[in-house]
């Protein structure tokens, strides 16, 4: 059986996952914080890694994929989601949460 491990660096995003198993028959998946972009796992470890909008938040992308790759096996595959600009970001949406939440 496969197993399946979530990280994010929020300690409420944690708890709030790990609530939400709780309601579930998922015995395989595990959710944990991590305080850095250091990833608590031996090399080759995962299979697969799935990423939604975490490299736009992390000020060392290089050194976030670096340690992606070294937790993949060497088949292993990455698929990610993120958000990029062109350009500078318009006033009106700067200091908007509503603007980056719709």
């Amino acid at each position: 059986m496969a197993k399946i491990i979530g990280i994010d660096l929020t300690l409420e995003m944690v708890q709030r996952a790990q609530e939400n198993l709780k309601l579930t028959d998922c015995k395989n998946i595990e959710v944990i914080h991590v305080q850095s972009e250091s990833i608590p796992f031996p090399d080759n470890t995962f299979d697969i890694v799935l990423s939604n909008g975490v490299f736009n938040l992390s000020p060392c992308k290089q050194e976030l994929f670096q340690e992606i790759y070294r937790v993949l096996k060497p088949d292993g595959k990455l698929q990610f989601a993120d958000v990029s600009l062109e350009g500078d970001l318009p006033k009106n949406i700067v200091g908007s949460l509503e603007a980056w939440s719709q």
